[in-house]
C-alpha cells in the first residue's frame, strides 16, 4: 500500500510547487498556466468523486498505487496526461452539459441563501431562548429580595461599622 505521504507529495505538493513556479514567473507561459489549471480541475474532480464513492472503491486491491500512478501520469511531462484526460473526457462532457450545470448551480445558490436565512433565524431564536433561560436560572439562584436588608439599612450598618473601627 502506498503511504499517504507519497500521495500527498506526488499528487498535491509537487504539482502545487510547479504551479507556484509557473505563476510566479515574470511572464508566465499561457500553455503552462492552462496545463496546471487543467491538472487542478481534474484533481478536484477526482477528489470529489473519491469522497462520494469511497466506500465502493477504496477496498479495491492496489487502489492507492493506481491513484498515485494516475496523479504522476497527469503531471509527468512525457505523458501529458492532464492534456489528454482534459481534452478527451472532461471538456466534451462539461461542454455538453454546461447549461444544465449552470442552472443547477444557480438553484443551489438560491436554496443555500434561503437555508442560511432559515438557520440564522432558528439560531437566533434558540440563542434568545437560552439566554432568557440562563437569566431565569441565575435570578432563581440569587437570594430573594425580601431577605436582603433595604439599601438604607446597609448604608447605616456600614457607617456604624466604619465609626466603630475608627474609634477603636
Amino acid at each position: 500500500m502506498v503511504e499517504p505521504s507519497a500521495r500527498l507529495a506526488f499528487g498535491y505538493a509537487y504539482p502545487a510547487y510547479e504551479c507556484y513556479k509557473t505563476v510566479e514567473l515574470n511572464k508566465p507561459e499561457i500553455g503552462q498556466l492552462n496545463f496546471w489549471c487543467q491538472y487542478w480541475i481534474l484533481v478536484a474532480l477526482l477528489t470529489v468523486f473519491e469522497w462520494l464513492g469511497n466506500f465502493a472503491i477504496s477496498w479495491l486491491p492496489l487502489y492507492s498505487e493506481a491513484k498515485l500512478m494516475f496523479f504522476i501520469n497527469l503531471w509527468y511531462p512525457r505523458t501529458k496526461g492532464t492534456t489528454y484526460v482534459y481534452e478527451t473526457f472532461f471538456r466534451p462532457y462539461i461542454s455538453q452539459h454546461e447549461n444544465d450545470i449552470d442552472h443547477n448551480i444557480l438553484e443551489l445558490r438560491a436554496r443555500a441563501g434561503d437555508m442560511l436565512v432559515v438557520y440564522w433565524q432558528k439560531a437566533a431564536t434558540i440563542g434568545q431562548t437560552t439566554f432568557f433561560d440562563v437569566l431565569k436560572y441565575v435570578t432563581a439562584q440569587s437570594p430573594s429580595q425580601s431577605s436582603r436588608p433595604p439599601p438604607s439599612q446597609v448604608c447605616k450598618q456600614n457607617i456604624i461599622s466604619y465609626c466603630y473601627l475608627n474609634v477603636n
